[in-house]
C-alpha cells in the first residue's frame, strides 16, 4: 500500500477572469494530520471544494488520486463514497432534529422501507463513545454547545467511513477550551487510521495538531514541509511572499 494516501497532480481551476488554482500539486500520507494555510483567496476554498466534489470532474484541470485510483467525482456523494468528507466552517447540521437523526440524515437504515432507530440509535451511540461525546443521540441539536454540534458533524462523517477528514476553519466559533477537547479528538481520529486536512489562519493550532503542512499563495502551490522543519517566521514568508 503506498504511502500517500491522497496525490493531487496538475489541479488548475479558472473563473471567468479569475485563476483561482494554478498547477498545484499536493501529497497527502496515509494517517497524518496535514495543515493547508494560505492568506485568504489564496484558493483554498475552491481546493476543498474539489477535493470534496463540489466541483465536479471535468470542471477542472489535473486529477485526483485517491488510494492509487483517478477519482471522478460526479459531486460530494461520490467523494463521500469513496471516503473524503468535508466539515465546512458553517455546520451543516438541522437544529430541531436529534443527534441521531444528523447523523444519519439521508443515510438512515430502512427495512421495507421503515427507518429502524434502534439500529441506529446503538451506532450513534458507537460513534459518540468513539469521540467521547458523552450525550443522548437522542438530544435535539439546538440544545448543544459549538463545540459539541462540531463533534456531532464529526460523528456524521465517521458514519460515512471517512478516511480523509477535511476540517474548513473548526474552530472559528469555539471556545479556548472546546478547542483543546476538538483538537484531541482529531488526535484520536488520527489513531485510528483517518487521515485529516486542516484548513486553519490560526497559526498556534496549526503547530499543535499538525504533521506537515502545504502552503497556497494567490492559487499557487508554494510547498510542503514537515512542521517541525518550518518555524513560524518562515510559514508566514511563504503565505505572504
Amino acid at each position: 500500500m503506498s504511502e500517500m494516501i491522497l496525490e493531487l497532480n496538475h489541479i488548475s481551476k479558472e473563473f471567468p477572469g479569475v485563476k483561482a488554482l494554478n498547477d498545484v500539486r499536493i501529497r497527502i500520507r496515509r494517517g497524518e494530520v496535514h495543515g493547508l494555510c494560505g492568506e485568504n483567496g489564496a484558493g483554498k476554498s475552491t481546493f476543498i471544494k474539489i477535493l470534496s466534489g463540489v466541483y465536479p470532474y471535468g470542471s477542472y484541470e489535473g486529477d485526483i488520486v485517491f488510494n492509487g485510483e483517478v477519482q471522478k467525482f460526479r459531486n460530494t456523494v461520490d467523494a463521500e463514497r469513496a471516503g473524503i468528507v468535508c466539515i465546512h466552517q458553517e455546520l451543516a447540521l438541522v437544529n430541531e432534529l436529534s443527534v441521531l437523526e444528523n447523523i444519519f440524515l439521508g443515510n438512515e437504515t430502512t427495512r421495507l422501507g421503515v427507518i429502524q432507530w434502534d439500529e441506529l440509535y446503538g451506532k450513534a451511540k458507537q460513534l459518540l463513545d468513539q469521540l467521547d461525546l458523552k450525550i443522548d443521540p437522542n438530544e435535539k441539536v439546538k440544545n448543544l454547545g459549538v463545540g459539541q454540534q462540531q463533534l456531532v458533524e464529526i460523528a456524521k462523517a465517521l458514519s460515512k467511513n471517512a478516511k480523509v477528514l477535511i476540517l474548513d476553519e473548526p474552530t472559528s466559533a469555539l471556545t479556548e477550551h472546546e478547542v483543546g477537547i476538538l483538537l484531541g479528538r482529531i488526535r484520536m481520529l488520527q489513531k485510528n487510521g483517518v487521515t485529516c486536512i486542516y484548513i486553519s489562519h490560526k497559526l498556534n493550532e496549526i503547530y499543535e495538531i499538525c504533521d506537515s503542512v502545504s502552503v497556497l499563495r494567490d492559487g499557487t502551490y508554494i510547498g510542503t514541509k514537515p512542521i517541525g522543519e518550518l518555524d513560524r517566521e518562515s510559514l508566514i514568508y511563504m503565505m505572504v511572499g
